[in-house]
């Protein structure tokens, strides 16, 4: 598990939702980041869907941290790898975010992920921990890792996201 593991979470208590553009344009991808993580925006709604939390934030930097549970599982009883998929592209693509300037946007365009060990319900926590490795003006880059409790390695990730005019 990387150094910021004992980070301190922060909760958000805003109800999940949207945060319309004209408030955010202004804003730096990281200023933005950064008011989730305190609360001055809402946390997006596929974070509620599938039950985790941003509780990390810097520059080229991103951490998601979630507990799988019984409702996310696959027809062979174990999490459906959807669940690793969307705390990664989570992680990496709000990474990206974090080093973008006002008045610019991302799409992820691609990624892959590798799955290393299996969750089930009683994997209890986790952690995506995302990480850019090139902020670029069009294309950008990031890798991210997905940990248990125990900092054994579920999967990890890389992706390439398009930068575009907001």
């Amino acid at each position: 598990m990387s150094k910021h593991a004992a980070a301190p979470k922060a909760r958000n208590k805003l109800a999940h939702g949207v945060t319309p553009l004209d408030q955010v344009k202004h804003l730096s991808g990281l200023e933005f980041m950064q008011g989730i993580l305190e609360g001055r925006f809402p946390p997006a709604p596929i974070a509620a869907a599938l039950k985790f939390e941003l509780t990390q934030v810097e520059l080229g930097h991103a951490v998601f941290e979630g507990v799988p549970e019984f409702a996310f599982y696959n027809p062979i009883s174990s999490v459906h790898g959807g669940y690793a998929a969307t705390l990664l592209d989570s992680c990496m693509g709000c990474a990206v975010h974090t080093t973008l300037p006002a008045g610019q946007a991302y799409t992820t365009l691609e990624f892959k992920i590798n799955f290393v060990r299996a969750m089930t319900e009683q994997t209890g926590r986790v952690r995506a921990e995302g990480r850019v490795i090139h902020p670029g003006k069009r294309a950008a880059t990031a890798e991210g890792n997905l940990y248990d409790s125990r900092g054994k390695l579920l999967a990890h990730a890389t992706t390439t996201c398009l930068v575009f005019p907001m």
